[in-house]
C-alpha cells in the first residue's frame, strides 16, 4: 500500500530485514513508530539500528520487520 504525505512524499508500507533497513525507516515497535536515525553493521549479516529516541535496535540477519518507507516525489 502506498499513498502521500504531506510535503509531496510518496509513502510506502515495506518489509524490512537487517539488509533492507535505511536511514529514515519508519517501524512500529510496541505501539510506539521509531525513526531509524543510524545503522551500524555488525557480524553475520545483523544491523544494529539507532532510533531518533536514542533506543537502540539489534536485527539479526533474518529479521523481518514492517516499515513506513517515505520516497521524495521525482
Amino acid at each position: 500500500m502506498s499513498g502521500w504525505a504531506p510535503g509531496g512524499a510518496l509513502v510506502s508500507n515495506v518489509e524490512v530485514t537487517a539488509a533492507t533497513v535505511q536511514r529514515g525507516d519508519i517501524i512500529q515497535l510496541g505501539g510506539q513508530a521509531c525513526r531509524v536515525s543510524d545503522l551500524f553493521q555488525l557480524p553475520q549479516g545483523a544491523k544494529q539500528l539507532l532510533f531518533e529516541s536514542g533506543e537502540l535496535l539489534t536485527m539479526h540477519a533474518r529479521t523481518r520487520l514492517a516499515a513506513v518507507r517515505m520516497q521524495r516525489r521525482r
